[in-house]
């Protein structure tokens, strides 16, 4: 990996253990109400306004990195993949007898032009 990528990742989780922090601290809409029954000095830390907006500006810049984040670690993964198979990595390939159209036989089961021929596929036949 190199380090662009490390730092990436690094990136990657630390603003995500961040975000859950976050959400995890912010109040409900319902917390409102219990501010009326003598919880309104919970809210002279961040101001006047208390620490809604605050928080919420936080959370959604850290929610637009943690989506270029993971955008970029998703580009990262699509290069390393056409870089391995690039790399001379076997790939499966069907074979002469699946392309083969089907013929019905006599009793009504699907065969394709190879079974009929004779060639064994190694497979067992289906009752």
């Amino acid at each position: 990996m190199d380090w662009m990528e490390t730092l990436v990742v690094v990136v990657h989780v630390v603003i995500a253990i961040a975000l859950v922090g976050l959400v995890l601290i912010q109040q409900g809409k319902g917390a409102d109400a219990g501010a009326a029954f003598g919880g309104g000095a919970s809210q002279t830390v961040f101001g006047s306004q208390g620490s809604g907006s605050f928080l919420t500006r936080l959370t959604t810049m850290l929610a637009i990195v943690f989506f270029v984040t993971s955008f970029s670690l998703a580009v990262f993964a699509k290069q390393r993949a056409e870089v391995a198979g690039e790399a001379g990595i076997p790939v499966v390939e069907e074979s002469a007898a699946e392309d083969a159209p089907s013929i019905e036989s006599s009793e009504g089961q699907s065969q394709s032009a190879g079974e009929q021929q004779g060639e064994d596929s190694g497979l067992p036949e289906l009752e």
